[in-house]
């Protein structure tokens, strides 16, 4: 009987640290802010203590109130710009210069450049590590990574991977991870060796790119260019887990207060599956947003999505120099997208 109790006890008190599908928030495009200025973009970050949404723009970031649109400052002169990464314990925030080579490390408060450090090669992806407090950028072209301390502005490692890195996420307990785009693998760093600690073959995934977390119970949720988004035990690589998602995907988000999962698609959706269990998965939404609307990132507090996109003209006849040209974007389209809980 004590057996008996002790498991009904246990099954409980897993089941009540899940929400159930059915009461999981239902998402809805609810919000547009026209943005002014010219240039492409990549990754976006939230700065959830002050509510800020970082806009990645090719030679600058643009730095957005969440709640209005309104802008609340720019931080110029990062020449091919990737990404934004915050250090909030630290007042700090760095971005990846992809035509630089460089990173620079801004104060977090006003947005002044405090430093500049030299990485590898077309620096895309980058992250900070809370439990180092160390910035790691993915270096596109060199194939490997950065290590930076970003209070003392100096380059620490650099860390191969043997192929191409895209999204990375931090446990904050001492790994951090990184698909490899090219190799469709799943790689692990040790943070204090500041050495690749594992390596995994990422099944069923062709083209992984966007990468997100649940540090509590361990999975890591990659997004795949044949719309499948993978979850993998991230202590031993195992493969737990498919989720069907749309097409084009980018990037991936997951919030750990609601237990939802997303994927943000370039075809111009946004899936949202629940996790029913660490193991167990249900697509609950494919969200209607906007073509080309690939990048998201997500407030914890409010829970709402942000994504970014733009109209396009028609492409350029090729040429020997450019076989593949990108078409122009439309000046004055370019826009946030909100999704939030209905």
């Amino acid at each position: 009987m004590k057996t008996k109790s002790t498991l009904l006890l246990v099954l409980s008190l897993c089941a009540a640290s899940f929400v159930f599908a059915a009461d999981a928030p239902k998402y809805q495009l609810t919000n547009r802010f026209a943005v002014a200025g010219e240039g492409g973009w990549d990754y976006l970050s939230y700065d959830a203590e002050g509510g800020r949404l970082f806009i990645t723009r090719g030679s600058h970031v643009m730095v957005l109130d969440g709640a209005s649109g309104k802008s609340l400052g720019d931080i110029p002169d990062t020449a091919g710009v990737h990404g934004v990464a915050l250090a909030p314990d630290l007042g700090l925030g760095a971005t990846s210069n992809g035509r630089a080579n460089t990173v620079t490390i801004f104060d977090l408060k006003t947005l002044q450049k405090k430093s500049e450090v030299k990485t590898g090669t077309n620096p895309d992806a980058i992250l900070y590590d809370p439990a180092s407090h160390l910035v790691f950028t993915f270096n596109g072209k060199s194939n490997d990574a950065t290590v930076i301390d970003p209070v003392k502005a100096t380059a620490l490692a650099t860390i191969p991977f043997g192929g191409k890195p895209e999204f990375a996420a931090t446990d904050a307990r001492g790994h951090v991870f990184v698909n490899i785009e090219d190799k469709n693998e799943l790689v692990a760093i040790d943070t204090k060796k500041l050495a690749i600690s594992a390596r995994w073959p990422l099944t069923g995934c062709d083209g992984p790119t966007g990468l997100a977390i649940d540090a509590e119970h361990g999975r890591l949720f990659s997004v795949c260019g044949n719309r499948v988004m993978t979850v993998v035990d991230s202590t031993s690589g195992k493969l737990v887990a498919t989720v069907p998602i749309g097409n084009h995907p980018d990037a991936a988000g997951f919030d750990p207060a609601t237990h939802l999962v997303f994927s943000s698609n370039g075809e111009g959706t946004l899936t949202v599956a629940h996790q029913d269990s660490p193991d167990k998965y249900t697509v609950l939404q494919t969200v209607s947003t906007a073509a080309g609307a690939r990048t998201m990132t997500l407030d914890p507090k409010s829970h709402t999505v942000y994504l970014v996109t733009a109209k396009f003209g028609p492409a350029p006849a090729p040429t020997e120099a450019q076989p593949h040209p990108r078409p122009a974007m439309l000046p004055g389209s370019f826009e946030v997208l909100v999704v939030t809980t209905k």
